[in-house]
């Protein structure tokens, strides 16, 4: 989490006064929308992107067939229930989650899982110093915001941003310049795609190098996918951390923090809030 608290805000929902209205041939409903934060600000979007300086998503609430989506087996084998449900309740659709940012794509998710299920979110937990497993209850309500960094405090830490919306940085130790992008769904589910290839294959997980050959776009000018595969994989450990932590500080994004205490041993930590099955698919 990044120290400057004044990029940090509240997620806030509103809820809209023009409702979304569904008919049947019965009857007609209105289902409630909402005007959910996004962190990016839609400062980091291309001019044509429908998000652009666009600091809110309207998206509408959950419905029973939302729950169908995120259940359908063939979906979830594939990896596409949530986005197939997030796709759904958008308002406008000219807005794709392929094409979100993933902070911003994490802030639908937060927002439609409380509107589905509420705010507390009832999940295991396993103590990092005890090793038990025990049920933990978090509050989706307390979250803060990583908003994108002013352009004063990028150059303080050597970061230059393009006109592409691209970063520049210069590695400490191998000193190779590199241009790095925000990551979006699109490169997300592909990334998880890949692990799941390593995972059929029985190879060995890479996942933070996965991580930077996504979101590396060149290295010293180089920008041919092989030359960058093979690059990163030879970077000094030094500048592949100092690449991962630049990453983690320019990309904004819903930041779940919250105090975890253990049952068994009283261990006490702050804890990320864990996305597991039990986020879309509580058991009561």
């Amino acid at each position: 989490m990044r120290n400057n608290e004044e990029r940090f805000g509240a997620i806030e929902q509103t809820t809209d006064p023009t409702p979304v209205i569904e008919k049947t041939e019965q009857f007609a409903y209105i289902t409630p929308t909402e005007a959910v934060e996004i962190p990016s600000k839609g400062i980091l979007y291309p001019p044509e992107h429908p998000l652009y300086m666009q600091d809110t998503i309207e998206i509408r609430h959950m419905t029973a067939k939302d729950e169908d989506t995120l259940t359908s087996k063939a979906l979830l084998k594939k990896g596409l229930a949530v986005d197939k449900m997030l796709n759904d309740i958008i308002v406008d659709k000219r807005i794709k989650v392929d094409n979100l940012l993933i902070g911003d794509k994490n802030a639908l998710i937060v927002a439609a899982r409380i509107s589905g299920y509420g705010e507390e979110y009832e999940t295991k937990i396993t103590c990092p110093s005890c090793g038990v497993s025990s049920q933990h209850t978090f509050d989706l309500n307390i979250n803060t915001m990583a908003y994108p960094l002013p352009k004063e405090e990028l150059d303080n830490l050597g970061i230059i941003i393009t006109e592409k919306n691209t970063f520049i940085v210069r590695l400490p130790l191998s000193k190779i310049e590199v241009e790095i992008k925000l990551l979006t769904g699109l490169d997300e589910r592909q990334m998880v795609v890949k692990s799941q290839e390593q995972q059929k294959n029985n190879l060995p997980e890479s996942t933070m190098t996965q991580q930077m050959k996504y979101f590396i776009v060149s290295m010293n000018g180089e920008t041919d996918r092989r030359k960058l595969t093979q690059m990163v994989e030879n970077i000094p450990a030094k500048d592949s951390k100092y690449l991962r932590t630049v990453y983690k500080n320019i990309n904004p994004n819903i930041e779940l923090e919250q105090n975890f205490v253990c049952s068994a041993c009283e261990f006490e930590d702050s804890m990320e809030v864990p996305f597991t099955a039990d986020f879309f698919w509580p058991k009561r």
